[in-house]
């Protein structure tokens, strides 16, 4: 059921990607744009859509935030890849927007993402109250900036800068800015669209969003790097501290596992409404890209 419903909700995220950069003709940096909302997972995407589905908000308005938060995801990718970040020549298995392109290019279309992540929660097609797309362009821009995605990746080029292996404590801080708010921020929006009550998605979100993290550096160690679609090893290289290596491998499964059963306990208000939720949470610790 979870597998359908998130090669389903791709889909049509996919399609409203596709609609809202029609516009913006055949320039390179739109090529680029095109080239870099393509593909993936759609996780977070796919967390709007069962966010609004347990609050009985219409999936047509929905598929508009799910769409707007992977275009903000993407830009941050394209950004993350570049030389003067991460320095990564490949992305779900195909050449990186700077390297497809130009540096130059890949700076212009990450920038026309984030734009374009606002343009579309301020449609109308998200939602007849203003109030409710306000409410969702000001969580969206505190969740991908400095207090949030923009935080996360500052503290670990910081880090990389000083040389200094970071703390359990202050890794665990800087991935739920790098990777944590946007997923929060995704499991939130339905909640948000509807007026209700965010805390149960919240508590869901933080604890899946850390065990996200954690898999991700489980697979850097002992992923395959096809599969992936990327290079893995790089942390251990560079000598960064992840969760394997202040945790050990075993203690990072552990670790993960545990915060999914926490992740898993906050949806207990929603029932069997949220089991593709909880089979999210499940996903993300068991995947291998």
């Amino acid at each position: 059921m979870f597998k359908q419903a998130l090669d389903q909700a791709a889909g049509q995220i996919g399609t409203c990607l596709n609609e809202v950069l029609m516009p913006f003709g055949d320039l390179p940096v739109s090529d680029a744009m095109r080239y870099a909302t393509g593909g993936g997972k759609r996780l977070r995407g796919f967390l709007v859509l069962e966010s609004a589905r347990l609050h009985g908000v219409d999936q047509t308005r929905a598929v508009y935030a799910a769409a707007a938060v992977e275009a903000m995801h993407a830009y941050s990718l394209v950004h993350d890849d570049l030389p003067c970040m991460d320095d990564d020549d490949l992305r779900r298995g195909q050449p990186t927007v700077h390297v497809k392109w130009d540096e130059a290019t890949a700076v212009l279309a990450g920038d026309a993402l984030q734009a374009l992540a606002f343009e579309v929660l301020a449609s109308d097609a998200v939602s007849d109250d203003p109030a409710v797309r306000l409410a969702l362009i000001a969580s969206l821009a505190k969740a991908s900036g400095a207090q949030g995605m923009v935080l996360g990746q500052a503290l670990d080029i910081a880090a990389e800068s000083a040389n200094t292996p970071l703390t359990l404590d202050q890794i665990t801080h800087l991935q739920d800015g790098k990777t944590g708010a946007l997923i929060c921020w995704s499991s939130e929006a339905g909640a948000v669209m509807a007026g209700a009550d965010v805390t149960p998605l919240r508590n869901y979100a933080r604890a899946m969003g850390l065990a996200f993290q954690i898999a991700d550096d489980v697979l850097d160690v002992e992923g395959d790097a096809e599969l992936a679609g990327k290079r893995l090893g790089k942390d251990a290289d560079a000598g960064k501290a992840t969760f394997v290596s202040l945790l050990g491998l075993d203690g990072a499964k552990a670790r993960a596992a545990q915060l999914v059963n926490q992740a898993e306990a906050a949806l207990e208000p929603y029932g069997n409404k949220a089991d593709n939720l909880r089979q999210a949470a499940q996903f993300v610790i068991t995947r291998n890209m």
